[in-house]
């Protein structure tokens, strides 16, 4: 059976590609992937594959049925969103909607689970139970798209024992699969806010109350909640990317915007660390005289591979890549929110190395993110045998 979807990978993969770069070339961003959802019902259409949409507007879930299709039911998912970055490759398919870029890799996915639907829909009449295979929108913002296709009922008639999903991985050359049981990836929690004061004339400090000093006390004070409170067997993250005082050279603004993250890896320690930072900001811009609204928004849970199915899928990698391409994954700070899939079900989320060999790979989230594409017929041969091996076990 591995040879049977190598060989359909191969068979199959320059349309794959070309799938690709349309998706690439045609990004989306978050919860407005009308097009690109169009285009994917469009390929399921022309080859005849049965699907629904409309879960969360522009989600998609198509089902490849084999022989006594209820007996066994598993879900693969890919997310099918861009992200809000200028891309500055210069290759005939970089993106052509300004500002939006394919820059995590999900027009790899997406157009790897297409591959994967190709080749399981060539070999239906070889495997028994049903395959669900879902293409999420908005991924990459909360409240996420996995728990409103969820909540939608995008997992349910049937329900699947098991759930699969890969993600690009730039850190690990083509050829090369990537796995962690367990825990995996970090909740994320979003962080914003509001620092008040009274602005002013820069040169006449005494007359205003400023918003940009206290937000710079809060910043620095706001650390003590990693470095000083968090257990050491609890890694955690805190950080601001945005801080936005429209003020001037001598111009004191009213108020201070910021936003930021805090990733962690316990849910006790999640609530009491956000109740810790909206305490300290609050206390800090109070007693230098202004007043502090910080809103802490929950975002995605972390992340846990369930160990069963995660060996299971290692096993496989082992068998279609070789023992000395399958690599063991550490603990990752980012999130993801195919964690709620993990929470309804057994599920593994592994990596799809996508380097090319010899090279650095620009990161997932930057200008110049791409892939080596030889990746693809990997990505897509390695999901169909996962979701057969799985069917057969």
């Amino acid at each position: 059976m591995i040879n049977k979807i190598k060989e359909l990978a191969s068979e199959h993969i320059d349309e794959i590609i070309a799938i690709r770069r349309h998706i690439h070339k045609h990004p989306e961003l978050s919860f407005e992937e009308y097009e690109t959802s169009k285009f994917i019902q469009s390929k399921l259409t022309e080859w005849g594959i049965e699907f629904e949409n409309g879960f969360v507007n522009t989600g998609i879930v198509a089902h490849i049925r084999g022989n006594n299709p209820d007996s066994k039911i598993i879900a693969l998912r890919a997310d099918i969103d861009a992200l809000p970055i200028q891309e500055e490759n210069d290759f005939d398919f970089a993106s052509v909607n300004k500002g939006v870029m394919h820059a995590c890799g999900h027009d790899v996915h997406s157009s790897s689970l297409l591959g994967v639907i190709k080749i399981l829909d060539g070999l239906k009449s070889e495997f028994e139970g049903t395959v669900k295979c879902v293409f999420q929108p908005a991924e990459e913002i909360l409240p996420g798209g996995a728990s409103l296709m969820i909540k939608e009922g995008a997992l349910e008639n049937p329900k699947p024992e098991t759930i699969y999903g890969q993600h690009v991985y730039p850190d690990l050359p083509a050829g090369k699969i990537g796995m962690k049981p367990g825990m995996y990836m970090a909740s994320t929690d979003e962080l914003h806010v509001k620092v008040i004061g009274k602005g002013g004339h820069g040169a006449l400090p005494h007359t205003f109350v400023d918003p940009v000093l206290i937000s710079a006390h809060i910043l620095v004070a706001l650390q003590q909640i990693v470095s000083r409170h968090a257990r050491p067997d609890i890694p955690s993250v805190l950080s601001f990317g945005k801080v936005e005082a429209k003020g001037s050279t001598n111009v004191i603004p009213d108020e201070v915007h910021m936003a930021g993250t805090f990733r962690t890896f316990n849910e006790e320690w999640r609530a009491e660390a956000k109740e810790k930072m909206v305490k300290m900001a609050e206390t800090i811009a109070e007693s230098m005289g202004g007043k502090c609204e910080f809103e802490a928004r929950k975002g995605y849970p972390f992340l846990v591979n369930d160990y069963d199915a995660t060996v299971f899928a290692k096993e496989a990698a082992v068998e279609f890549v070789g023992k000395e391409n399958v690599v063991d994954l550490n603990l990752r700070m980012t999130g993801e929110d195919f964690a709620y899939y993990t929470q309804m079900m057994p599920g593994c989320f592994y990596r799809l190395g996508t380097a090319h060999p010899g090279t650095k790979a620009a990161g997932l989230h930057t200008s110049k993110f791409n892939v080596d594409e030889s990746s693809i017929e990997i990505g897509m041969g390695l999901m169909a045998w996962i979701a057969l091996k799985n069917l057969s076990a």
